[in-house]
């Protein structure tokens, strides 16, 4: 029996960060099982509730063990890198031609109004009260993502089909897409401004963006074709996790947005392959379990001694992004109130939820300013919890006056 005790305790030396990561993995997809059933049973979003095992993690690794959470020690940025690109492709494969034709100048404009409203508000709010310049541009950049997937639920669960219900849709429809630029340039720009050497830096902020661009269309177009000549099943599968994991390596390897090269690739394969619902139907089948690490280890990221000091950034940003997304769809009304005069003024409110790809942007942005990193991703995850609890309930709220004639 001891020399069995030595034996174990020897091999533990060696395996036991392997099998650690291993062990939670499993516990945490199998925790997803008990979280899909509690959303179901209590209507309350899934997202938050796995956010909030990640929490709960971070409380035991920080609160009890007195160390810092580092959940599944390296295999932690290749799953949140992978969850992240997986999300920003099939978001670029929802950007049809054809539905970008049919979105039409209304939503165009409403959704513009509502990205500057949220991005102009809470940047010059948090910098007046004394934030720093990098702190208020990432979460003002943060602010303008959407949660798709919480609004799309809610007024599906209102039963509405007003005109209202329909442009909401609409403008979740690309809201995500217009964050994922508009963080990328924010990005780009920050680098540019706190960088020592002018020509140089901008030079990489350029790369950042165009080089996205660019290794987006490179990996698109044989991707397009490749999807053609496979036979749905394993080969496809395969052929899009192929591309998943060389879009997220190769924007490590070169520096670039890995979420707009994502989207740039989800784009061309669309509007080139006739066979483009293969990939994207392989993806969304892989895609929960990766979201699951991805939601968890974002609430693992949150620094608990850090929490007291984000709580009023917190309030802040809760505050001037509700500002921002209301001011934002009353100014776009009035402007489209002659060509549709039934929109009501409080639209905005409606675009409230966040979640995914906004924790995504905090965990990057927390990257690239780690002095700044734990305010940002606990002001982020905190406020992901709230908007996801209330804000589906403000989309009912919206929606639930429609005007006289309002059916569409």
């Amino acid at each position: 029996m001891q020399m069995l005790w030595a034996y174990i305790s020897e091999q533990n030396e060696t395996v036991s960060n392997s099998a650690w990561a291993l062990l939670i993995l499993g516990v945490l997809l199998s925790l997803s099982i008990v979280v899909d059933t509690i959303s179901r049973r209590t209507a309350l979003p899934r997202i938050s509730l796995l956010v909030l095992v990640g929490v709960g993690y971070a409380l035991i690794q920080q609160g009890l063990m007195g160390r810092e959470a580092e959940p599944l020690n390296g295999l932690r940025e290749p799953l949140i890198s992978l969850a992240l690109v997986m999300v920003a492709f099939l978001l670029g494969g929802e950007l049809t031609l054809s539905r970008l034709k049919s979105i039409g100048p209304l939503i165009l404009v409403l959704s513009a109004a509502v990205v500057m409203g949220s991005l102009v508000t809470v940047f010059a709010g948090l910098w007046l009260l004394g934030y720093s310049f990098a702190l208020a541009a990432s979460l003002a950049a943060i602010s303008v993502a959407t949660d798709p997937a919480a609004v799309s639920e809610a007024i599906a669960e209102s039963g509405k089909k007003s005109l209202v219900s329909r442009v909401t849709l609409g403008i979740v429809a690309i809201d995500d897409a217009w964050g994922i630029i508009v963080f990328g340039l924010c990005m780009a720009l920050l680098s540019w401004i706190g960088a020592a050497s002018g020509g140089a830096s901008l030079m990489h902020a350029l790369w950042e963006l165009g080089g996205a661009v660019l290794l987006g269309v490179v990996l698109g177009f044989p991707a397009a074709w490749l999807t053609g000549q496979l036979k749905p099943g394993r080969p496809t599968q395969a052929e899009a996790l192929a591309l998943m994991l060389l879009m997220a390596g190769l924007s490590g390897y070169l520096n670039v947005s890995a979420l707009l090269t994502a989207m740039v690739a989800g784009f061309v394969i669309v509007n080139v392959s006739s066979h483009h619902t293969r990939s994207f139907s392989e993806i969304e089948q892989i895609e929960w379990p990766f979201l699951v690490f991805f939601f968890v280890l974002a609430g693992a990221s949150l620094t608990l001694s850090h929490l007291g000091t984000a709580l009023g950034l917190v309030g802040a940003y809760i505050v001037l992004r509700s500002i921002g997304r209301y001011i934002g769809g009353y100014l776009g009304v009035l402007a489209m109130r002659q060509r549709e005069p039934r929109l009501t003024t409080n639209i905005g409110l409606g675009l409230l939820p966040q979640a995914g790809v906004a924790m995504g942007m905090a965990l990057l942005a927390a990257e690239r300013f780690p002095e700044q990193g734990q305010l940002i991703v606990a002001t982020v995850v905190t406020s992901t919890i709230i908007f996801e609890l209330f804000g589906p309930l403000l989309v009912k709220r919206v929606i639930a006056k429609p005007g006289k004639n309002d059916a569409y």
